[in-house]
């Protein structure tokens, strides 16, 4: 059975200040958004109720539409407020949770300065971003074709909808070869990211991540950088060239919709989900509980 469309489906979406029923939160399609790539967006999982560091993503929002030059016209107390809202509202205890920021429709062109800022914030249910099954054993990942941009040339540290234009290409890429998602080099030609995660390698005993100097410095990321120093593994954040993807033991992504998932192939290299993936994979479901939060 298909999944129900988004457009199709029930609950509240709050939109510019107000819960509005489902079906009816739309858009304009002169949008400058829709044209010119001016939006901003987060990805937020909630656990037992609550979202996982929701003013951090909170902050994060408002400084990627800083980034695009607008402000959003909410603090990050009343988005996070309104979060909470819509959780309670569609009766989530676990979900996604989906803001998105943007501008309207009352000028088109590339100049839009008068244009109204508008803000909704949607949450569905969402398992896993990968087949479990395939989770457990560990993804495959193709190579991408297109690469990060140099940051002097595009709003790298924005979550901006725009930059995720050659992200849907390298994974739909990806996708038709039987991968599951796909790895992109940086525009000098250095490990960067996959498609919507963050990548680790292991190797004796270490973790090593590439610098996020020209994407997303993912929250999951920090998140998991930060569990791996507190079991005294040593993470290193350093530029990391293609030919070493041969030398490394293990390797796993992180996002919010990925969470922490082994990958056991990128391209021809083969990697064996092992006890630091593991132990980082447990540690982060831990760590998101409200419970382990709490105590």
């Amino acid at each position: 059975m298909s999944p129900v469309p988004f457009h199709q489906r029930d609950g509240w979406i709050w939109l510019d200040g107000v819960l509005t029923p489902w079906a009816e939160a739309k858009l304009h399609v002169l949008s400058h958004a829709l044209h010119y790539g001016s939006a901003v967006f987060e990805g937020e999982r909630a656990y037992g109720g609550a979202i996982f560091k929701s003013t951090e993503h909170s902050e994060r929002l408002r400084r990627s539409a800083e980034l695009l030059d607008f402000e959003i016209p909410y603090n990050v107390a009343e988005i996070d407020a309104a979060k909470d809202l819509v959780l309670a509202k569609n009766g989530l205890v676990d979900g996604y949770v989906r803001p998105i920021a943007w501008r309207g429709s009352e000028m088109m062109g590339v100049s839009a300065q008068a244009n109204t800022i508008h803000l909704a914030i949607a949450a569905w249910e969402w398992p896993s971003y990968f087949n479990p099954e395939e989770r457990l054993k560990g993804i495959r990942i193709d190579m991408a074709r297109y690469r990060r941009p140099d940051p002097a040339t595009a709003p790298c540290h924005s979550k901006a909808a725009g930059l995720y234009m050659i992200c849907t290409i390298s994974k739909h890429e990806a996708e038709r070869k039987g991968y599951a998602d796909a790895l992109m080099l940086d525009w000098q030609g250095r490990v960067a990211e996959c498609t919507g995660a963050n990548v680790f390698f292991t190797r004796d005993g270490a973790i090593h991540t590439p610098m996020a100097d020209c994407f997303l410095d993912g929250i999951t990321r920090r998140t998991v950088i930060d569990l791996a120093k507190r079991r005294g593994f040593e993470v290193i954040e350093r530029r990391i060239l293609p030919e070493e993807l041969a030398t490394f033991n293990e390797c796993f992504i992180t996002g919010t919709a990925a969470e922490v998932t082994p990958v056991s192939e990128i391209a021809r290299h083969k990697y064996q989900p092992g006890n630091i993936t593991r132990t980082l994979m447990e540690d982060y479901m831990a760590e998101v509980q409200p419970k382990a939060r709490a105590a």
